[in-house]
């Protein structure tokens, strides 16, 4: 993958694998280019060459005539079906409950019947631990409850993949281990593939099979979370993991 800003380069010929039921965490200084994959994967951002594929499918362009060819939105919508996101912003809709919130894309995007949308969003609230709270609207809960609706949110898409753009970073120290609570818990009750950014070193530790460090929109290191954080290889992870965890 390519991708840039103006002159600035964001991605520079980045290629990596990640499998089905893994647990990748990419860690890294800011503006190295985490969330933008994130961003890429899920189709928010376009980028200036290369390819993405999900199970084999191709999910933006393909390659025809040794040209890179964009893919049709209608395929794209389709694909990315399988894929879910949460935000560092909570991005509920403020005017929906939160019943609504959960319901309006299973029902609207997946076809699914209200009735059977409503079942599997009030089994969702009862995981992440609010099930009194189908009734109200974002702006009445806390930073941690709304962002745990939105884990809900993503999970009542029954998505293959799920994407985690810096889910704590919004949230008050204290809330933040809930969130996090409820997060270990997917990781440990489905086989979910999971591409996580975060600057929670402790739970990417905990949750990810797979850590990849991020410099200047390249891949300097990948190894496993105990190898990672107890021997890192390479001198800018051991700097960029003494400075983190310093903090």
């Amino acid at each position: 993958m390519h991708k840039r800003y103006g002159d600035h380069v964001v991605l520079d010929g980045l290629t990596f694998d990640v499998q089905q039921g893994d647990r990748v965490t990419l860690i890294g200084p800011s503006g190295s280019g985490k969330t933008t994959i994130l961003r890429l994967v899920m189709t928010l951002e376009e980028a200036d060459g290369g390819y993405i594929f999900i199970d084999g499918e191709p999910l933006t362009h393909v390659e025809r005539g040794g040209k890179r060819v964009p893919l049709r939105e209608k395929h794209r919508n389709e694909v990315r079906k399988r894929i879910g996101m949460v935000f560092q912003q909570f991005n509920l809709f403020p005017n929906m409950t939160v019943m609504e919130n959960l319901i309006e894309a299973p029902v609207h995007v997946l076809g699914m019947s209200k009735a059977a949308a409503t079942a599997k969003a009030t089994d969702l609230l009862q995981k992440v631990g609010l099930a009194d709270k189908a009734d109200a609207h974002p702006l009445q809960l806390s930073g941690g409850q709304q962002q745990r609706v939105a884990i809900a949110r993503a999970l009542a898409m029954d998505p293959e993949i799920l994407l985690l753009d810096e889910v704590t970073s919004a949230l008050d120290p204290e809330i933040v281990g809930e969130v996090l609570g409820v997060l270990r818990d997917v990781a440990e009750t489905t086989d979910i593939t999971m591409l996580i950014v975060t600057h929670e070193m402790q739970f990417a530790r905990d949750v990810s099979n797979r850590v990849l460090m991020f410099d200047q929109g390249s891949i300097v290191e990948e190894a496993d979370p105990e190898t990672m954080f107890s021997a890192p290889r390479e001198q800018r992870t051991r700097d960029f993991l003494s400075a983190v965890l310093s903090d």
